[in-house]
């Protein structure tokens, strides 16, 4: 009976909103997210088992998730196209993650015993993605991991989660725009002479 009733609030701590609309966010987009990239992933899985890649094709680490209960996490061992992130979709649609959060952390982080985090980091699932991860790359010194996580804890809703996600998704578009542009600076009107072609012409 008891493990039936643990059994039972797991899957009520899955399943129930943080809010009905963030949850709601996850599933939607979440299962939508996970059909249109598992034909990617599965692709991506099969060539690191054809390669036999050290430890394996995927990555499992435990973290801690809502209310304190550890999860293994399963991440694709590879960082092309950000399938890494996108392999963990299915944590998502589970409830072990939800697609904005905090940082999913091992159990044995200090992290997430320090005075005052402890209690918000229970409140919440971790994130495929969070505050802390778009707003890093700025380098700012204000932009702390440890305080976007507490100030996403304390301001999360539909409306944030959707700035991030779409921030999330612009990082990497902005980075191979800028590496396209590189790659045209490089190229002068030498590079497109035919062979033979003299100055004196």
């Amino acid at each position: 009976m008891a493990g039936l009733a643990d059994r039972a609030g797991r899957l009520a701590d899955r399943f129930l909103p943080r809010t009905p609309a963030e949850r709601v966010l996850d599933l939607t987009l979440g299962t939508a997210l996970l059909i249109l990239t598992a034909p990617a992933v599965a692709v991506a899985a099969l060539a690191l088992s054809a390669r036999r890649a050290p430890g394996g094709v995927w990555d499992r680490r435990p973290r801690t998730g809502l209310g304190g209960r550890v999860f293994e996490l399963r991440t694709l061992r590879t960082r092309r196209l950000r399938l890494d992130l996108l392999s963990r979709l299915p944590h998502v649609v589970r409830g072990d993650l939800s697609l904005v959060g905090p940082a999913p952390l091992a159990p044995a982080d200090p992290r997430a015993t320090r005075s005052g985090a402890r209690q918000w980091r229970q409140e919440l699932r971790p994130g495929l993605t969070g505050l802390a991860q778009v707003r890093a790359r700025s380098g700012m010194p204000w932009d702390d991991p440890a305080l976007l996580d507490q100030h996403y804890a304390e301001h999360h809703g539909v409306v944030l989660d959707l700035a991030i996600l779409a921030e999330a998704a612009r990082g990497p578009l902005r980075t191979r725009l800028r590496k396209a542009r590189r790659t045209k600076a490089h190229l002068s009107d030498a590079d497109h002479r035919r062979p033979g072609y003299s100055t004196v012409e």
